[in-house]
């Protein structure tokens, strides 16, 4: 019997369902993580893993997790695995071997796709995601490798009594295998596809603040466009986001899309626990997001003229194509540059600042939903979103399909 078991049970059968059961475990944390929201071990707020689950391109037509369907194809292919051995018989056992490489064109399909969408659209790289899809590549790669030689055992087994080559057979069960892999792949395309046209503008869109929320002045307070605009929309950032540099350069272009009728209100938001108590986990890329607030603020305090000169600067590139934030002491050095070292100093001890700074702060932790906290974030009126829009023109449509605020 144990060597019956052993032969059923081969090392790369083993292999192959401990790879299955880890990827269904991630998929598993994932989808209860996106049902039932809170931060992922190690996934404070800023961070990659959070950024990129927080993304609209973390659910299918912003209603299903991915990671849920990741969760149906893993529990599928540990059922088909029961069903490969040589106990089963030879027509269940070829259609296990079908179906579970169908699955595992999907699964590389899938994992190239998300890896693309964190690479090109997110730019940022979530460890569980990245983890599942290389898990899922093994998986993929050890079935393909496997099943060349169980096509021609079983094909053999069943067309016993017809005379065919040895070479006819293998070609056939190559083109079998190649067909099932490519049916995996097209599902795989189907759902990135409708990923694409079925995407919201926006993730958390129906975000709501409740009664007696922070309320800033906003004829003194940091602004893109005119503080006498009828419109005026709050937006929550950090100096080290990229999400919120590829923002700021839209902004301009939505105030004149809106005639001069709309207003940015800015609110830096330190993402870092040194002077952010919403911050659950400090992250190495936040780490100086305090001093850059305070730096900016002090900025605006001491000469409001200089203020779109230095917030610009803040998020221009240097040289290339690659944004870099700026450290604390190229910031610094700035803002003497524009009005003189005892000005900065000055105001920066002032306490406007540090009380403008916890007016933000106290903003951005009423619009925290399940322990997520992401930014960039857009507040008008009692409701929020936090936006990723590829351009000017779609972030107006998000501000006025998502935060209702009036046409122009």
């Amino acid at each position: 019997m144990g060597k019956i078991s052993q032969r059923l049970w081969s090392p790369w059968r083993v292999l192959l369902a401990g790879l299955i059961v880890t990827a269904l475990t991630i998929s598993a944390v994932l989808s209860w993580h996106y049902i039932t929201g809170g931060a992922m071990v190690g996934c404070g707020s800023g961070s990659s893993c959070s950024n990129v689950l927080g993304s609209r391109w973390s659910a299918l037509a912003g209603v299903f997790p991915v990671s849920g369907m990741a969760l149906g194809v893993y529990s599928a292919m540990l059922v088909v695995v029961f069903f490969i051995g040589t106990d089963t018989e030879n027509s269940v056992r070829r259609l296990a071997w079908s179906a579970i490489l169908v699955l595992s064109g999907s699964v590389v399909g899938s994992a190239v796709w998300f890896t693309v969408i964190q690479k090109r659209f997110i730019g940022e790289f979530c460890p569980y995601c990245t983890t599942a899809h290389v898990t899922g590549i093994f998986i993929s790669t050890l079935v393909i490798w496997r099943v060349f030689h169980e096509f021609e055992s079983i094909s053999g087994k069943i067309k016993s009594k017809v005379i065919v080559r040895n070479l006819q057979k293998r070609i056939l069960g190559n083109l079998q295998i190649v067909t099932f892999v490519f049916s995996g792949l097209v599902l795989a395309v189907i759902m990135a596809v409708v990923q694409v046209n079925f995407m919201p503008l926006s993730v958390n869109q129906d975000g709501v603040l409740y009664e007696n929320y922070t309320i800033i002045d906003y004829q003194d307070a940091p602004v893109i466009g005119s503080p006498d605009a009828p419109y005026t929309v709050i937006l929550l950032f950090d100096y080290n986001c990229p999400h919120c540099q590829k923002i700021h350069f839209m902004l301009e272009d939505a105030v004149r899309h809106y005639e001069g009728k709309l207003a940015f209100l800015l609110c830096p938001i330190p993402l870092n626990r040194e002077c952010n108590q919403y911050v659950l986990d400090d992250v190495e890329a936040f780490r100086n997001s305090c001093d850059l607030a305070k730096i900016s603020l002090s900025v605006w305090f001491a000469n409001k003229e200089a203020f779109a000169e230095f917030d610009n600067w803040m998020f221009s590139f240097e040289s290339g194509n690659t944004w870099l934030p700026r450290n604390t002491e190229a910031a610094r050095a700035k803002a003497i540059e524009l009005f003189g070292y005892d000005v900065f100093y000055n105001t920066l001890a002032s306490p406007q600042v540090e009380q403008y700074l916890q007016k933000s702060i106290r903003i951005y932790g009423q619009t925290i939903q399940g322990g997520r906290g992401g930014i960039p974030k857009m507040i008008y009126g009692s409701r929020w979103i936090t936006p990723e829009p590829y351009n000017a023109e779609e972030l107006v449509s998000m501000i006025q399909k998502n935060l209702f605020v009036p046409l122009p």
